[in-house]
């Protein structure tokens, strides 16, 4: 299963890259901006998508409306991180069309179960 795991912060990045590591059959593309995320998302047509709400060039919500126009990824379930813990965001993220708002960083429990959940990989 591939993954697309957009973040600005290298660190965030590994972090995640590393607990992912640990899941069998979990592919993770990493991109470090909005513009770097569609130029990956065209070659590595991920599965799924975990986004981050503050990016360089743009922010997680119109990102997704951005890689939701790429071929093959109107339907890819998506999930918006973000360190903001806010009602109003969850509200913002499901009108967008994420499948759910996820804190960070993020908990490789939770990411399982949402993996498992959306039957894209066997639940630990």
């Amino acid at each position: 299963m591939q993954l697309l795991y957009v973040d600005d912060e290298r660190i965030n990045l590994m972090l995640f890259e590393h607990a992912c590591s640990a899941i069998d059959g979990v592919q993770v593309a990493t991109a470090a901006s909005g513009t770097e995320a569609l130029e990956v998302a065209r070659d590595a047509m991920p599965q799924l998508l975990v986004i981050d709400l503050h990016l360089p060039d743009t922010d997680g919500l119109a990102l997704l409306r951005a890689l939701r126009a790429l071929p093959g990824l109107a339907q890819v379930p998506a999930f918006l991180c973000s360190a903001d813990d806010d009602p109003a965001l969850r509200r913002q993220a499901a009108e967008a069309g994420f499948a759910g708002c996820w804190p960070k960083p993020v908990d490789i429990g939770q990411l399982r179960q949402s993996l498992s959940a959306l039957g894209l990989a066997p639940a630990a």
